[in-house]
Order: structure tokens, then sequence, then C-alpha cells
């Protein structure tokens, strides 16, 4: 046996094994030190198998049971639907160590845990038809690029939505709608220029359109998904004005706070992979050890200065904002802005830094067997995500000059 197949035949043991330790207490409660610990101990595992979830383009059905054994889809469900609840910050610590084993699986996750985010939107009926799987995972675009015509009880929905990240191995798509009546686009509520509503539906409902072949984040299966003239009944159809109940989960952004966790992770990833590489190098030029270089002791000081700093800001500002809404105190628009900029600077400084470990460590990152060169392609992808985007930071300036925010829903704000 080679190197190559011994290596592969324990990676797979060792799956299988935590597989089964998972598995066996699933149903059981599950603290939130839990769930991390169940997601740190598989981060190894999806490392290893990071080339070939790539190369596929999705989670491969065992992987994406692997993170559902880790319980992180169920993080968002309130303790009172039986769930663990976890706080914003301790959310994004889940998503956060899947991350660092694998840049599409922690997405995947952050994605997919929405479920109970959008089950607090919904009719009792569906609610209980959800409950029955804790773990289920959602997939789908919120922003309105389909079309549902009111009819008799519900809408038929038309619509082809991309980024469907997740897809192949969820149990719900969302999708979101402009709805029409007559023919016409129905005008929303407060004076919106259209009614924006989101339609739930069976994975079984939904044709995928294979589309994902991209730079970074292949595999996270993120493709295009359609629906021809779909009944959806009213019940399963929502906004983001009439949550039950109150708490920090009821929050109309609440399913943005832990979306940080991804780039916080991936790029923590990097900077431990090559502070390992330097224990063993050597500058050419000089033959000094890369332990005793200038060049390479600042560039890692300065990787490890920005990535603490934005990390802190994360957790720092989710605190708060949890804390206030969990006490009933609304959050004022300046602490959702910093919320929002804090998630921002994560994804420009996980890439930033990503990208000079890369130009510290030179040729080697460029080749394919270097996991620096998907970090890098990853972070890259990311970064053209909406919510990583310059109107984010626009809007927050907007806002605070009294002007007017070109993307007001991911800073939390009514318009």
């Amino acid at each position: 046996m080679t190197v190559s197949e011994t290596l592969h035949t324990a990676v797979d043991g060792a799956h299988s094994s935590l597989s089964a330790d998972l598995s066996g207490t699933l149903t059981a409660d599950l603290t939130a030190a839990e769930i991390l610990a169940r997601a740190r101990a598989a981060a190894p595992l999806l490392r290893a198998r990071s080339e070939e979830i790539e190369r596929t383009r999705r989670l491969p059905d065992d992987i994406a049971a692997l993170v559902r054994d880790t319980g992180v889809f169920r993080i968002g469900m309130t303790r009172a639907w039986g769930g663990p609840e976890l706080t914003f910050a301790e959310q994004t610590e889940v998503i956060e160590a899947l991350s660092y084993g694998d840049s599409a699986a922690g997405w995947c996750a952050m994605i997919g845990m929405d479920t109970w985010i959008y089950a607090r939107y919904l009719d009792e009926s569906v609610l209980q038809e959800m409950l029955v799987n804790p773990d289920a995972i959602t997939a789908g675009l919120i922003f309105p690029v389909g079309r549902a015509d009111r009819v008799a009880g519900g809408y038929r929905v038309n619509g082809r939505w991309p980024f469907g990240s997740g897809i192949t191995h969820a149990d719900w798509v969302v999708g979101g709608c402009v709805v029409h009546s007559g023919g016409e686009p129905e005008p929303g509520v407060d004076g919106a220029p259209v009614n924006w509503r989101l339609i739930l539906a069976h994975r079984d409902e939904i044709e995928l359109v294979d589309t994902w072949y991209t730079t970074g984040l292949s595999g996270s299966g993120s493709t295009d998904y359609q629906a021809t003239d779909l009944f959806i009944p009213e019940e399963r159809s929502f906004d983001f004005t009439a949550p039950r109940g109150g708490g920090p989960l009821s929050a109309p952004d609440a399913f943005l706070a832990n979306v940080p966790g991804v780039p916080l992770g991936v790029a923590r990833a990097a900077l431990d992979h090559v502070r390992e590489l330097a224990v063993d190098r050597i500058e050419r030029n000089t033959g000094t050890a890369w332990s005793d270089s200038y060049r390479v002791q600042t560039a890692i000081g300065q990787a490890e200065m920005e990535l603490g700093a934005a990390r802190y800001a994360v957790y720092g500002t989710l605190h708060d904002l949890w804390n206030r809404l969990e006490a009933g105190v609304a959050p004022t628009p300046e602490q959702q802005i910093s919320t929002a900029l804090a998630r921002v600077n994560a994804f420009q400084t996980a890439r930033s830094v990503v990208q000079r470990l890369s130009d510290l460590v030179g040729t080697a990152s460029i080749y394919r067997t270097s996991p620096l060169d998907r970090w890098l392609r990853d972070l890259h992808t990311m970064c053209q995500h909406i919510l990583a985007q310059e109107q984010i930071v626009q809007s927050a300036g907007a806002h605070l000059l009294g002007g007017k925010p070109q993307a007001p829903f991911p800073l939390g704000l009514k318009g």
C-alpha cells in the first residue's frame, strides 16, 4: 500500500469513527460547547477532504452528513422548540471552526442553519412539519428575483435564482419573489415599490441548473435553481416583518450574524499553516531560519495583529447586539452599522492577510497542492458576496451623514 493510500485509509477510518460518535447522540440535547467541540473535531477530517470537495463542486454526501452530525444546523433553534439557542457569537464560533477545516463546508453550514431563523416567520402548521427534523438544512437566495402570482390558497411561482449554496444536500429551499396580482406587481408595505415575499419549497419541488464553475468556493455547490409554475400554499410563504415572538433570533438580520465566521476561520487556517511551514524554512539568500528572519517575523506579526483586531470587532459587536436584543432594548442604528462594518472588515481583512501570506511563501503557494492557493481563491470569491461589498460601507456612511443607503437591509435598517 502506498503512503497516499495509507493516509486515505486512515482518514476514512477516522471519519467513520467520528461520524459514528456524533450520530450516536445527535438526537440528545446539545449545548453550545458540545456543538463547538464537534465542529472542531470535524475540522481535520474536512481539511483532509478539501481537494475532493473542491473537485466535485459540492459537499460529498458523507461530508454533508458529517457536517450535519455536528449539530450546526440546529444552532438557530430556540429553547422553546427544543433547540440549543446559540447566541450570535456562539454561532459564529461554530461556523469559524468548520471553516478552519474547509471553506465550502463552513459556507454551507452558515447558509444551511437559517432553517430555524426562517421558521420564526412561518405558519404553525409548517413549523410542526419542520420540527420533525431538527437538523434540517435550508438553501436559497432571499432576494426577489422570482415571481409569485396570487391564486386561490397561495401562489404560482416561476423563476430562476442564483447562488443556491448547499442546495445539493438541502431539505428546504427558499426563493425571494415579487408578488403579483392580476398580472401586476403589488406594492409593498410602508411605501416599498414591490411586495417582496419568500417562498419555502421542498427540495424535490425545485430543479437545479448546473452553473457552479467558479474561481473559489467550488465545493459549496452554489448552483442556480428554478421553479416552473410551482404552487406554494400561503402558509409556506413569509416576509421579514412579522416574526414569532421576540428575542435576538427574531431580528430581521439575525441570519446575517454568523456570516463572518467563514472568512475568520479560513484566514486562521492559513496563518497557522504558514507558521507551521516556518519551523523548517530557511531564507534562500542568507541561510537565516524563518524563525529568525526579520522579514518573516514582521509579516507574521502583522497578520496576527490585523486578524486579531478584525475578529475582536466581530465578536465584540455580536455580544453587544445579542445582549441588547435579549434585554428587549432595540439596538441603535449606529450599533447595527458597527456590526455590519465588522462583518465586511472580516472578509476584507481575511483576504488581505491570506494574500500577503501567499506572497511570503512565494511560488510554492501557487500550486494546487498548496492549501494557500485554495484559501486565497475561496476568499476572493467570498469577497464578491453582497455582504462583503463596498455598497455596505457606502450605506453605513450614508446613514451616518443623513444620506441614502444603497443597501439598508444588510445593515438592519428599514430604509
